[in-house]
């Protein structure tokens, strides 16, 4: 009886659920359940190197039978959803990848905070997707219009849609932005509604939602982060609510993020202006007179020291890996000497 030797096929997919050390990947013969090679595990240096939702990768399958997945390697990705991990400062986590529309969710049903809508922001344009903010729950909302023009102020140029699923509002505006070949992520904090979102977009209850508190806001439900295709071919990512957002970089995205107080700033008359106590600031001159909200200008200069003291962290951090490295390169050398010439 001859033996069928085992060989492995390479084929491409798209990672569409993550489980800690479980991936789910979509490819044109159907979804498959995968796990790391052990070289792509050992060769990311940090988490935002290993696999997301959202990715496209290379597989290897054993033609055994049951022969194992394994995901040999992430293609470049054209965005990527990167926040920084808890605690740490410097390791970044990718939340979603490859993603055009980052939907930033918000409840109305409980006090808006425009600090942290200012965050999100910054988060979304940093990573190359577009931003969105979708006000939910509109139906619990005192003043939706109040609302809005409220988050307008600090959200520049960005689409802001009112939602309620309960009565319809805003969902076939939601779903025209997330077209066929679009993918979006939903982003926010728990309880602000988006599985809600999600099982509206689908038509049908996939992603289980927890029982409404007394304050309006829902309970954590999701735990992981997975890829679904909408009816219309378009895709959405669900994500766990985010208790900590903290950024990994961002001078892009503050950029654009406060686009009002970087226009007002090229017309200060120098142009290292820190917008303190220089002469003929513009910036300054705006708060005083009423243009720019002080509270506006105080969340810019608060996001600007955290990316800097990131950044010189970061620097201090490679510097002390250098200069490790070529203590080490230096001792093999020696040693490498010694054996030459003893």
């Amino acid at each position: 009886m001859k033996i069928q030797e085992s060989r492995l096929v390479e084929s491409t997919g798209r990672i569409v659920a993550h489980f800690r050390d479980r991936y789910v990947v979509r490819t044109p013969a159907g979804d498959r359940d995968a796990r790391l090679a052990g070289k792509l595990r050992h060769a990311a240096a940090q988490s935002e190197d290993l696999p997301a939702v959202g990715d496209f990768v290379i597989l290897h399958e054993s033609t055994d039978a049951g022969g194992a997945v394994r995901i040999e390697s992430v293609l470049p990705r054209r965005s990527a959803i990167v926040r920084r991990l808890p605690g740490d400062e410097t390791r970044g986590q990718v939340l979603a990848s490859n993603v055009d529309v980052a939907v930033i969710v918000v409840a109305l049903s409980h006090r808006l905070s425009v600090r942290r809508i200012e965050r999100y922001l910054v988060l979304a344009w940093e990573s190359g997707a577009t931003p969105l903010i979708a006000l939910s729950k509109a139906d619990l909302a005192v003043d939706v219009d109040a609302a809005i023009a409220e988050v307008r102020g600090v959200a520049p140029g960005v689409d802001i849609l009112a939602l309620s699923v309960v009565r319809g509002d805003g969902l076939a505006a939601l779903a025209d932005r997330i077209a066929p070949g679009v993918t979006a992520v939903l982003l926010g904090s728990s309880g602000v509604g988006k599985s809600t979102l999600v099982n509206a977009l689908l038509g049908e209850e996939h992603q289980r939602i927890g029982a409404t508190r007394a304050d309006g806001a829902g309970r954590h439900t999701t735990t992981h982060r997975e890829l679904l295709e909408l009816p219309n071919g378009g895709c959405i990512i669900d994500t766990p609510g985010l208790r900590e957002l903290e950024l990994r970089e961002g001078d892009d995205g503050v950029t654009r993020s406060f686009s009002d107080v970087e226009a007002i700033a090229t017309r200060c008359r120098f142009a290292d202006c820190a917008h303190e106590t220089e002469p003929e600031c513009a910036v300054v001159a705006a708060v005083a007179e009423g243009q720019l909200a002080r509270d506006r200008l105080e969340s810019w200069r608060a996001l600007r020291r955290e990316l800097a003291f990131l950044a010189r962290k970061e620097n201090v951090i490679a510097a002390d890996a250098a200069k490790r490295h070529a203590k080490s390169l230096d001792r093999l050398g020696r040693a490498r000497l010694r054996e030459k010439y003893d």
